[in-house]
């Protein structure tokens, strides 16, 4: 069996499953049976004129490989180019990206410096898989040092239509970049179908088969891998004892009847402050809801020192408070908005204990909190899913609810037809959207991806 070697820009912790995401624990865990390294950034930085080092741990046959970044790298490449810049683009948000050319450059230095480092470091038959938008040109550097193995990428995040990509300076370069991989994935057709665009649009590219586009004598595969969770390690979760415990007190005595809930980093593609204002039209439309009706909003902070995510923190706090002010009682709250991390153990029980699901984000690649709150949920009393039609996961999850997160109106409509729909109904919706999680489980999305990159033709050494 080939030798895997995964690059992201954060390496999990194996002593620290529990704590990692879903897609974290399913590649430890193919790592650890396949063997292989995993190459990324250790979350430490350091000063400008520090040496950079690789360091490596090994835990049976699965090697962790890490180096920092600079002082200068993670606030050109990080901060800069790779989250004022590709990060708002490829989420539509031309008005919120900001363009410079010292971090266009360290962009371009950091994964230089990634590609002289883990050259050496591989062996010929190992399969390389290098994810998401920290490193779109990392293959094209690899092959500048010889590197001749399959190569793979994956993107996270979603693929912008050809006319808002182009708004963005050096996406020739990127999008070139990306032809040096034998397979780009994607999490919906919707993505593949704007990366073929600019390819044949925009690069005179030819499609040779649904899936597979020569540009400029090159070829790549590109393909749709929706990702998925763990589904059983989740459901155990949810239906463990600690949960029954944790359900118990949120439904304590003099406690709303209905828990609506969402869970989101806080970010300004997460759509946020709409949703607070479509729970507030839910009770201003219904007003049969107040006191019986609460939104449980989970935010955990991320990249505080973004000035956009500072701002969308400050508008969620006044918007909490207002309703809180505007509609609340003494014995009633309508929002709980925590803004702290809340581990997955309590979040699965958290979900299983809230009869609606409320995933509403503007721009979204996949989105796994839909899939967590389906699987989460008692089959003999399931509670229903509202989602984004702008989630990647509403590609799959068609029996959801489907809300356009930007009308307020509707997604409030929305809720209170979950929170009156009958149990038939929820039962036979519930079972379908658990068969295509299933279908679409973390460990078939890594198998097919792996599979479909084995068969790309061998690239010729350069």
């Amino acid at each position: 069996m080939k030798r895997l070697v995964v690059v992201s820009n954060r390496v999990a912790d194996p002593g620290c499953s529990q704590a990692a995401g879903g897609l974290a624990v399913c590649i430890l865990d193919a790592l650890r049976k396949r063997g292989g390294v995993w190459f990324g950034w250790n979350g430490e930085i350091v000063p400008d004129d520090a040496d950079i080092d690789v360091s490596r741990v090994k835990f049976d046959e699965l090697t962790l490989a890490t180096m920092p970044l600079t002082e200068r790298d993670y606030r050109d490449y990080y901060l800069g180019f790779a989250n004022a810049a590709l990060w708002p683009v490829h989420h539509y948000r031309l008005d919120l990206a900001r363009f410079t050319q010292e971090a266009i450059d360290g962009y371009r230095r950091v994964n230089d410096r990634f590609a002289e480092k883990l050259a050496p470091m591989l062996k010929s038959n190992d399969l390389v898989w290098v994810h998401d938008y920290h490193f779109i040109p990392l293959g094209a550097a690899l092959r500048e040092r010889g590197v001749s193995n399959r190569i793979g990428f994956f993107l996270h995040i979603p693929f912008p239509p050809p006319d808002v990509l182009c708004a963005m300076p050096e996406h020739e370069w990127l999008m070139s970049a990306l032809v040096e991989y034998d397979l780009v994935g994607f999490q919906t057709k919707t993505d593949q179908a704007n990366f073929l665009r600019f390819m044949c649009d925009f690069m005179q590219g030819e499609m040779l088969t649904p899936d597979l586009v020569r540009v400029g004598g090159k070829t790549v595969t590109a393909s749709v891998f929706p990702v998925g969770i763990d589904v059983d390690s989740f459901a155990a979760m949810a239906e463990s004892p600690s949960a029954a415990k944790r359900i118990e007190r949120l439904h304590r005595a003099g406690e709303p009847r209905i828990n609506v809930i969402g869970v989101d980093r806080l970010d300004y593609t997460k759509g946020l402050p709409d949703r607070l204002r479509s729970f507030k039209r839910l009770l201003e439309i219904y007003p049969q809801n107040c006191k019986a009706v609460t939104l449980m909003q989970i935010a955990p902070p991320t990249r505080e020192d973004v000035q956009a995510y500072a701002d969308i923190r400050h508008e969620l706090e006044a918007l909490s408070g207002e309703i809180n002010g505007q509609f609340g009682d003494f014995d009633w709250t309508p929002v709980r908005y925590l803004h702290r991390r809340v581990d997955r153990d309590t979040l699965a029980a958290l979900y299983r204990g809230s009869q609606v699901g409320l995933v509403t984000p503007l721009r979204d690649g996949m989105n796994l909190v839909a899939k967590e709150y389906v699987v989460a949920q008692d089959a003999e009393n399931p509670g229903v899913l509202v989602l984004s039609r702008f989630a990647g996961a509403a590609e799959e999850l068609q029996e959801a609810l489907i809300v356009n997160p930007y009308d307020a109106d509707e997604v409030a409509n929305a809720m209170q037809r979950a929170i009156v729909m009958p149990l038939a109904e929820r039962k036979q919706r519930h079972a379908a959207l658990l068969a295509r999680v299933r279908k679409h489980d973390s460990f078939n999305w890594m198998d097919g991806y792996l599979r479909a990159l084995s068969a790309c033709r061998m690239p010729l050494a350069a």
